[in-house]
């Protein structure tokens, strides 16, 4: 794959204090109007062979289609960093702050932080949403998308990888679906599933297995991308390798538009009771061919994301039509 990086993790933290130093500056330093004077600009660059494209993924995540008066809105001019707030969700803020500081200070915008898993009762901007179901009030941003938007090189290919299934998880507030994958899974001589700490009055202490790194589970053929409390953060990463993301059906997406994904095209698809898990696995490592195209697939969909520059055109373009859609 092009353009894919990995990072350790020394790399990992000093890229974290990197993008704090950068967002601070850019905030203080950098007057908002010049932002304001290139939005014009920027919407007009997009080439010709790009634009339907990139209209598809705008409407995607904007699904509005009536205008709407908001009520309780923040404007533009007094999105502020919350230096006073213990909980600042610092990435999410700038995340933000890079899209609607290209837009008039008067415009007004809803936004949520965090993981989100319903539907706001007027026009939002969230990092996630359901996948069914009316959607169109939660419109997705890439917010915090140093966590979400890595990617790996990975070197090893399929075929050189161990015949098992790999993941490690916490239960804490996530998805009960891991835990049944751990207590089904925990001892079974093709899966290295587990936790990585102890719980309290924890009755399954075998499934206790300590941490692994990316490149230790980069291993494994396949691995197991459970949602938690929303996405699956892990899915992005390992649709970027030459493993196979393995998951239940999905219920949340964000700016990785999960819900567009192919089940046995992208990834492989398992029953919620992971019943089939192992016919699966056995399935695809006697049908390396069939496998290797479920790599490919999932690198070719990863591709899509990987220019900055597009990238940031769409985000504008969705925020575009956001205030003019909420601006009755």
């Amino acid at each position: 794959m092009k353009n894919i990086s990995y990072w350790t993790q020394f790399g990992k933290g000093f890229s974290r204090w990197w993008l704090y130093i950068r967002s601070f500056g850019n905030y203080f330093l950098v007057p908002r109007f010049l932002y304001r004077l290139r939005l014009n600009s920027l919407l007009r660059s997009l080439s010709e062979e790009d634009r339907d494209y990139v209209q598809r993924r705008v409407e995607y995540y904007n699904r509005l289609t009536q205008p709407m008066r908001l009520s309780d809105a923040c404007q533009v001019r007094d999105y502020h960093f919350p230096f006073g707030q213990k909980k600042k969700l610092t990435k999410y803020f700038f995340d933000l702050y890079e899209v609607v500081r290209y837009f008039s200070p008067r415009a007004a915008f809803c936004y949520l932080f965090g993981d989100v898993t319903t539907v706001p009762a007027q026009p939002t901007f969230v990092k996630s949403r359901p996948i069914h179901g009316e959607n169109a009030n939660a419109v997705l941003l890439k917010l915090n998308k140093w966590r979400h938007f890595r990617f790996v090189n990975d070197k090893m290919s399929f075929a050189e990888k161990k015949d098992m299934l790999v993941n490690r998880t916490t239960w804490a507030n996530a998805n009960p679906l891991r835990r049944t994958l751990n207590e089904k899974f925990c001892q079974h001589p093709m899966c290295n599933v587990g936790k990585t700490r102890m719980e309290e009055g924890e009755q399954l202490p075998e499934s206790v297995k300590g941490f692994l790194n990316i490149p230790q589970q980069l291993e494994y053929k396949f691995i197991a991308c459970i949602e938690g409390n929303d996405v699956a953060t892990s899915l992005k990463w390992v649709m970027s390798s030459n493993s196979i993301a393995v998951s239940p059906p999905l219920n949340y997406e964000t700016w990785f538009m999960e819900g567009t994904l192919i089940p046995d095209y992208h990834f492989i698809e398992v029953k919620p009771d992971y019943s089939d898990l192992i016919d699966k696995m056995n399935y695809y490592i006697a049908h390396p061919k069939e496998a290797e195209a479920i790599v490919r697939h999932a690198h070719e969909y990863v591709q899509q994301f990987l220019d900055k520059r597009r990238e940031r055109i769409i985000q504008l373009m969705v925020a575009d039509k956001y205030f003019k859609m909420t601006q009755c």
